[in-house]
């Protein structure tokens, strides 16, 4: 279950997402060091599911549609690497100012577990977009800081954006070597913000 940003942050996080691999190549990272996921595959995850049967896909589609938050006011933040120990992966923090995306992933949570046998994370939600996967993992982040023969370079600032995630999407991953894609099977508007 995720949000979508709108389709303008997500090029402007891509167009970031292309600058940093082009500060690693300079720094001397393996081979670019990173995978740049595509546009039009980034979203904001709520829950993560995991492999799920197929028979539980329509009472994970009809959770989509029980949330009553408001639609969220988000912006961009830092960016991450995750997870911190041994990152595999290049992200930025979302920030949610008033504590509606919590709401809306909490709601969504309560949803998917009276709708499947799905167990949420007992970790904290930290709301996030992932850019980019580290080539190799940890071991392949872990090379090209060996292969650096400067001081590691600082990566380039966000993009300052602000957006509103106005529906939730139930997506379901299709794996192969050159990445995940995604297909989304079922959509559910977010109430309009009432201020």
């Amino acid at each position: 279950m995720a949000v979508d940003p709108p389709a303008r942050v997500r090029e402007e996080l891509s167009d970031w997402a292309r600058r940093v691999a082009v500060v690693m190549r300079a720094a001397g990272a393996s081979r670019g060091a990173l995978r740049l996921l595509d546009a039009d595959s980034l979203h904001l995850t709520l829950c993560f599911l995991g492999s799920r049967p197929v028979a539980e896909i329509e009472a994970l589609a009809g959770a989509v549609g029980t949330c009553t938050e408001p639609a969220c006011e988000l912006s961009v933040g830092a960016p991450l690497w995750l997870p911190p120990r041994r990152p595999n992966a290049l992200a930025v923090e979302i920030h949610d100012r008033d504590g509606g995306l919590a709401r809306v992933q909490e709601q969504i949570s309560h949803a998917l577990v009276g709708a499947s046998g799905w167990e949420s994370q007992r970790r904290r939600f930290r709301p996030h977009v992932t850019l980019a996967r580290v080539r190799g993992g940890a071991a392949g982040m872990r090379r090209a800081r060996q292969e650096r023969s400067r001081p590691e370079q600082p990566l380039p600032a966000t993009p300052q954006l602000d957006f509103t995630a106005p529906q939730i999407v139930l997506y379901r991953s299709w794996l192969a070597p050159e990445g995940a894609s995604y297909e989304a099977l079922a959509r559910g508007e977010l109430a309009p913000d009432a201020r």
